[in-house]
């Protein structure tokens, strides 16, 4: 479980092993005696906590016992001459050992500083020369029932240190880190912050009584020069860029920062684009804007010019003859080659639809069952259906780099855990002020860590421990499925919480050591000593209590606390308890246990009740569960803003001539038959690829039958009131008349549809699951909702006219009324007539065009200027509902929060240990490469402003080598089986792993190094080896081959604090750039593994890092998919597929300037809003584009106003008003990404398209659309001739 968040690196108390190692180290001390004499020898009496005094001795040094000789060379080599003389019998140097067993384990990282620190004790218990240095000061008389003497006990010392020994000491061992925990190993061993650590009050700290280890008083005395007659211990010392002997390198970079040299500097923030002070976009664009204004209007100012030359006034009528003589160069001679083949592909277009919808006409019932059989069949795949709402299958590719990486680390070492979590206030408490006994500065304490809130949060963090939930007649409790890194020893679960410092106790929490008069120790004095050292299994204090937690891992304080300054931890304003759940991807009914008690604990702090508490929370599932319940709440609102939508269309299509003849001359039923058309092409789509397999997700159910009613309904409206308009011919019937106006219209219809389609479609080659899954539905959602159109709806459509010929009532159509009509009458909407009379003229008026020109232009200047301002990323806030107790929960993470996301440098298989390079390659001790894994990390964390990587990185490797150690107790075997002996075993029969030798001290290599790590990764840690894997790294290994090979491995450390999205893409860019360079500094690159980071999180942002590439990939195919379709289908019209193009892709950079002024950032959601445009945009385009390029009026001016009248109120109605109403509805909805991503990007592109659509699109064809077809203008002629509408085509 290594990888928990950290939760459980080897913990071991080791400041209680180092307080016991002063402790005995100071058990050995005396009197006043002559020089070169001893003050001690020998032990005498008890003291307090079953620690030993040292008997008064001012006799010369006496000979070690040979027995003695092997340990001596093990500890105090300097001493190891002549006849091995010493102030130290055989129990104290035992004990010295016993002592120095954990320091050893830590300290012995840096050579150096183990080195001199073991040379401070040597000295103070063995030397021959103690009485230059050592003053007795303080005695009890002891009676020795053994040897029946009496004896005297030495109860005070003084210590003479020279003061550069104690400096030299000190800067060796001040960078000494402890890999497993993440603090500065003087951090434990000072009894202060290590900020606050110097060589003076770390000696006495070590040495004070009051630190609870030290079994009497020893005072040091620091001095270069001889004071009060004695000679302070002032021995050489070895810097830590020193090695101590042949064997031994000098420390590591990250235990020396004298080795690696200075501090690395993050590279300098890119310099903002500035132009004369001002953003560049700006000036630039606006620099452009005007220039072109200078330019435009100076064309304009010439044309007019031009035009007065040749008319005499403006404002004279121009006849026919004149207007036509200007264009008269368009009309004359043979037409090209081009303009024919466009002029038989549209005759072909147009023949093919007339005879069609004459057909449906002629046989509505037929068109009709067909359409609806192949609706049922299409559909009938509903009850194949899958949703998605996996998070990471929605916004991840399975081919994607971060999917990849996932699916490697959940295969070697596990999937993620699962996070329930509090954090928890007590708004209504008082901070208190402690007072530490018997000296120090007092000491604030927040409301949460009064000891009458933490009882009552324990109280809490006990009664969700006890949670019941059930699933398929199963009970499941926490103890079920939590995690328990140490089972099956240790089954108690891993949790996150302050109250683990306590063993999650009321009676340890209670503790106190006092007297009558005052408390020299309680909760407040252990929690101080914990949150600097959270993997002691003894504090200093005098109540000698363990802070590692009851699972078996330290709980680190930056993940327990929150609302703190700096690290002063007990100033914290919230605390945070985390629950790690095992998470169960391939075994569904485990992952249901784990469902189902999550939604137990939910509903338990739901309705947990206490007016002393503030509680936020979330558990894993809470996310999923509130996207789910916005959806579900967001029904009615969607339901609304469809029925307005139907509301509207069922009446807009009739045209009501009279109150009496309104259930005659409305369509409400035809509009209702459109609207069901509609949908059903929908579900056609969503059945078809739910009998393929291929799962829905909720973006394509919430946004394609907005899409799907936009294009339909605008068809609708195209085709009805393009009949309602028409005048039926002499002698046609009505199936010719509908059929001859599906040939006129039906092109463009298939024109805009079909561009669509095949925009959509381009659009599934996205790399986004999200983007690609919408278009292929809405690919073949438009094409079948335009099929249906041109069959069942034209169907329809004769059925209805039909209906109301013969006076038949709507909606209740066997009800006749007064009188037949021989015909519908030809009637013209208001709309129509104020587009054809007011609004046509008046937008193409000489004036107003440059005026609808300039102002468009500019704010296409502005959108250009501030796309790239557009953020990125996609804020978790805005998937809640604003009720949502999540909600909550993401503020207080923002606000208290200390620590990142886990990240997790993963080295894949491949990589050899066993050799010393390999070593080298990854390790951060002593002889590891500077640029090594481990040291990459840390030098990173040095800068985690800019790197994003907050601490040093755990090793496992590192700590398996001072764990390995033959100097330490942690590698045992047993020497007749050679199975391995815990530390805590007292067995004679335990033997040391390997040889206390020059080469059995050097680390482990070849077999060797397999031989033991097995063991490492299985021992737990316990008060005489702190080391042990089992908590920290049983995960973090994964070892092959029946345990000879190891596998993939990974380094652990956490993000600094990430809060926006910014923060998430740039931690994830910084972690690859990193793993990346390891990468490169290994020389693996050509091999067939490598370095990369992995943290949970990954897989939702990688698709940000190339969002922008995919935005223009996206957006840019489909543009050139419009432009190709408009092209052929507009009858090889390149121009004016041009036209469409160019201002189609002005609304789209117009969509980014709202999306900057609107707060709308750019992720998967607003880039299938932005693919969706771009479809939409075509109806708003291609139907006045087309009927400009059909008309045969002289001028573009005419053309483009007969374009804008005849089509402009169809789309208007069709897409405009009926998408309005709809997209209103959806501002009062709870959820925010409804109401930014649905209503403000659809109410943006709807008003965007409709404004270019028709406003600037007639203007710019006024000016620069294309020629008159004359292939084409013949042809109409040839089909109008000896008609009524002869004498109409050129006035």
């Amino acid at each position: 479980m290594g990888r928990l968040a950290g939760l459980v690196r080897p913990g071991c108390g080791w400041l209680c092993g180092l307080s016991l190692a002063f402790a005995g180290l100071l058990a050995l001390l005396p009197g006043r005696v002559l020089s070169d004499s001893c003050v001690w020898y020998g032990q005498c009496g008890n003291t307090t906590y079953d620690k030993r005094y040292n008997c008064e001795y001012d006799g010369p040094p006496l000979p070690l016992p040979k027995d003695g000789y092997e340990l001596l060379q093990e500890l105090c080599p300097s001493f190891f001459y002549g006849n091995v003389s010493l102030c130290c019998d055989m129990s104290q140097l035992q004990d010295l050992k016993t002592n120095l067993e954990l320091p050893l384990q830590f300290l012995s990282r840096c050579p150096s500083c183990f080195y001199n620190f073991v040379n401070l004790f040597c000295e103070l218990t063995c030397s021959p020369h103690q009485s230059k240095f050592l003053n007795v000061t303080g005695t009890l008389p002891y009676y020795d029932p053994v040897s029946q003497e009496n004896k005297t006990s030495i109860t005070e010392l003084t210590y003479y240190i020279g003061e550069t020994f104690a400096n030299a000491m000190y800067n060796a061992c001040k960078d000494v880190e402890a890999p497993s925990s993440n603090v500065k190993a003087l951090g434990l061993l000072c009894g202060r912050d290590v900020k606050e650590c110097n060589a003076i009050n770390w000696i006495q700290y070590m040495f004070s009584k009051d630190n609870g280890q030290t079994p009497f008083t020893i005072t040091p005395v620091f001095s270069d020069v001889s004071t009060e007659g004695m000679t302070p211990m002032n021995n050489a010392t070895k810097a830590c860029n020193e090695s101590v002997d042949d064997f031994t390198g000098p420390c590591s970079c990250q235990d020396c920062l004298a080795v690696c040299g200075p501090k690395p500097e993050p590279p300098p923030p890119p310099t903002p684009w500035l132009l004369l002070g001002l953003d560049a976009m700006y000036v630039i664009m606006w620099i452009s804007y005007m220039g072109f204004l200078l330019v435009f209007f100076a064309a304009v100012l010439g044309v007019w010019c031009y035009r007065k030359r040749h008319f005499v006034s403006e404002y004279t009528p121009i006849d026919s003859n004149i207007a036509y003589s200007v264009n008269s160069h368009q009309n004359t001679g043979d037409a090209s080659w081009c303009e024919r083949l466009g002029e038989r592909f549209e005759n072909a277009l147009r023949v093919t639809f007339t005879s069609w919808g004459a057909f449906c006409v002629r046989n509505p019932r037929p068109v009709i069952v067909f359409s609806l059989v192949i609706i049922a069949m299409c559909s009938s795949g509903l009850m194949f259906v899958k949703v998605t709402t996996n998070p990471i299958d929605l916004w991840s590719s399975p081919n994607s780099q971060a999917r990849k990486e996932k699916e490697y680390f959940d295969t070697h070492f596990g999937p993620f855990f699962r996070t329930e979590q509090l954090i928890i206030q007590a708004p209504n408490t008082k901070p208190e002020i402690y007072s530490p006994y018997p000296s120090g500065a007092d000491v604030p304490f927040g409301p949460p860590l009064t000891k009458e809130i933490l009882h009552q949060v324990l109280d809490l963090q006990e009664a969700i421990e006890n949670i019941v939930a059930h699933y398929n007649n199963d009970t499941i409790m926490l103890k079920d499925i939590c995690l328990a890194p140490l089972s099956p020893y240790n089954n108690n679960c891993t949790i996150l919480s302050v109250l683990n410092y306590f063993q999650n106790s009321h009676s340890v929490l209670d503790r106190t050591d006092n007297d009558s008069f005052f408390i020299y120790a309680d909760y407040h004095s252990h929690f101080l000593y914990c949150v600097q050292a959270p993997a002691s299994l003894n504090d200093t204090t005098p109540l000698h209590d363990p802070c590692l937690g009851t699972f078996g891992g330290p709980v680190f304080p930056w993940l327990a606390l929150g609302g703190y300054d700096g690290d002063n931890y007990n100033n914290a304003t919230a605390l945070v308890i985390t629950f790690p759940v095992k998470n169960f991807y391939n075994d569904t009914g485990k992952l249901m246990k784990a469902l189902a008690w999550e939604k137990e604990f939910l509903n338990f702090v739901k309705n947990y009740k206490n007016p002393n508490l503030t509680i936020s929370f979330s558990a894993e599932r809470s996310i999923e569960d509130e996207i789910n319940r916005e959806s579900n709440g967001d029904v009615n609102t969607v339901l609304i803003s469809y029925v307005v939508m139907f509301v509207y269309i069922s009446i807009a299509l009739g045209h009501i001539k009279s109150a009496r003849r309104f259930l005659v001359d409305s369509k409400i039923s035809l509009g209702i038959a459109g609207v069901i058309i509609v949908l059903s092409s929908v579900a056609c789509s969503l059945g078809i690829f739910s009998y393929f397999g291929v799962p829905l997700t909720l973006i394509v159910i919430e946004v394609i039958p907005f899409l799907v009613l936009a294009v339909g309904v605008d068809n609708i409206f195209i085709i009805v009131q393009t009949f309602q308009r028409d005048d039926r011919l002499q002698g046609e019937t009505l199936d010719k008349q509908i059929g001859r106006i599906l040939g006129d219209v039906a092109p463009s219809l298939f024109l805009s549809s079909f561009s669509e389609a095949v925009a959509f479609f381009l659009g599934t080659l996205s790399t986004m699951p999200a983007v690609r899954t919408f278009s292929l539905f809405a690919a073949v959602a438009v094409f079948i909702d335009f099929l249906l159109q041109v069959t069942c709806f034209v169907s329809l459509l004769g059925l209805d006219v039909k209906r109301q010929e013969k006076n038949h009532l709507d909606i209740l159509c066997c009800i006749k009324g007064d009188e037949e009509l021989g015909s519908v009458q030809h009637s013209e909407s208001v709309l129509f007539l104020f587009f054809k009379n007011i609004y046509s003229p008046f937008l193409l008026k000489d004036w107003m065009r440059p005026i609808v020109i300039s102002i468009f232009v500019g704010i296409l200047s502005f959108s250009v200027s501030v796309v790239n301002k557009v953020e990125i990323g996609l804020d978790q806030r805005l998937s809640m509902p604003d009720d949502s107790y999540v909600m909550d929960y993401f503020n207080s993470l923002s606000k208290y929060l200390h620590a990142g996301p886990p990240v997790y440098f993963v080295l894949e298989e491949g990589h050899d240990y066993t050799t010393l390079d390999g070593q080298n390659m990854v390790c951060g001790g002593v002889g590891c490469n500077n640029n090594s894994l481990v040291q990459q990390v840390f030098d990173a964390a040095q800068i985690s402003s800019y790197t994003k990587i907050g601490y040093a990185p755990s090793s496992w490797i590192d700590d398996y080598f001072d764990w390995v150690k033959p100097q330490s107790t942690c590698c045992r075997v047993y020497n007749n089986t050679k199975q391995f002996c815990n530390a805590s075993v007292v067995n004679p029969s335990c033997v040391r792993c390997r040889p206390l030798t020059t080469e059995g001290k050097q680390r482990p290599q070849g077999e060797d190094f397999m031989k033991f790590l097995p063991m490492f990764l299985s021992d737990n840690p316990n008060p005489r080896c702190g080391k042990g894997g089992h908590a920290a790294y049983s995960s973090a290994v994964d070892l092959i081959h029946n345990n000879s090979e190891v596998g993939a491995t990974y380094f652990m450390t956490y993000h600094t604090v990430l809060k926006t999205s910014t923060d998430f893409i740039d931690a994830m860019k910084k972690a690859r750039i990193i793993a990346a360079n390891i990468t490169e500094t290994m020389g693996i690159q050509e091999k067939s593994y490598r370095v990369f980071p992995y943290s949970v999180f990954y897989v939702f942002y990688e698709q940000y890092l190339t969002i922008v590439t995919d935005t223009v990939v996206n957006l840019g195919i489909s543009l050139g998919s419009i432009f190709v379709v408009t092209m052929v289908l507009l009858g090889f019209e390149v121009w004016a597929a041009i036209v469409v193009s160019l201002t189609i892709a002005m609304i789209l950079v117009n969509m980014f300037g709202v999306m900057w002024l609107w707060g709308i950032s750019l992720n998967a959601v607003s880039l299938v809003n932005l693919v969706m445009s771009c479809g939409i945009s075509v109806e708003f385009c291609s139907h006045v584009t087309r009927a400009f390029t059909v008309s045969t009026k002289p001028s573009r001016a005419e053309r483009a106003e007969e374009a804008l009248s005849h089509m402009g109120s169809s789309v208007f109605s069709g897409i405009t008003l009926t998408k309005f109403g709809g997209i209103v509805v959806l501002a009062f909805s709870k959820s925010q990404i409804f109401q930014i991503f649905y209503f403000r990007m659809y109410l943006a592109m709807v008003l965007l398209g409709a404004t270019h659509g028709l406003i600037f699109l007639p203007v710019l064809l006024s000016y620069i659309g294309p020629s008159v077809n004359k292939a084409k203008t013949r042809a109409v002629q040839e089909r109008n001739k000896g008609t009524e509408r002869e004498t109409l085509l050129f006035f």
